[in-house]
């Protein structure tokens, strides 16, 4: 081999190689893009039994006031608990938090749950408490809809479904709402997170 040829042959090796190496990184990136989900199956499952838990001892309580008191001391711990467990499962999958998905997903989730605490609070200091439980499932569920754009399917479907709950409470009885909140933070949290947790990486 001529030394033009050598001169010519090292460069072309070594941008082949680099192209290899590039190609591996995106194919390992998109297998990795494909089977993780930031949303915790796990803690969703967690989420679920604070809701019962919640529901449980709302129902003890003798005024509807003090039943939406019990959901809004519950709603916190188990978001600390889905966000604890979140991070562990990004830990242990080695996926970058925040990452640009995670951050569109929370991008998606946050304004409905803003509004809805602001609603919550004007609905309650104009003596509107009988709609506060409709209003919470359907904003949750829109919030996971839109988050669950930048997710697993089982989110957006758990969206729809907190949304179509919402609707049945607000022309329900409100006797009945704290039977839907149950049902909705409770029951549909521990499926679908059961769901997550079993096909999507815990």
């Amino acid at each position: 081999m001529t030394p033009l040829a050598q001169n010519i042959q090292a460069p072309v090796e070594a941008l082949h190689s680099r192209a290899e190496q590039n190609l591996e990184y995106i194919r390992q990136t998109m297998q990795r893009a494909e089977t993780f989900t930031s949303v915790p199956g796990i803690g969703g499952v967690g989420m679920g039994v604070v809701g019962g838990i919640a529901a449980f001892a709302a129902a003890r309580m003798d005024t509807p006031l003090e039943m939406l008191a019990v959901w809004i001391v519950a709603a916190p711990i188990a978001a600390l608990l889905g966000g604890a467990f979140m991070f562990a499962k990004a830990r242990r999958r080695e996926a970058p938090l925040p990452g640009i998905v995670v951050r569109r997903f929370a991008t998606g989730l946050a304004p409905p749950l803003f509004v809805g605490a602001v609603l919550t609070w004007w609905l309650l200091d104009h003596g509107v408490a009988d709609i506060v439980p409709a209003t919470w499932l359907m904003l949750y569920g829109a919030g996971a809809i839109s988050g669950g754009a930048f997710s697993v399917r089982p989110v957006t479907s758990m969206g729809i479904c907190f949304v179509v709950l919402g609707l049945v409470s607000a022309i329900t009885p409100a006797d009945w709402a704290n039977v839907w909140l149950g049902v909705g933070f409770g029951g549909l949290h521990i499926v679908f997170g059961s769901i997550i947790a079993k096909y999507h990486g815990g």
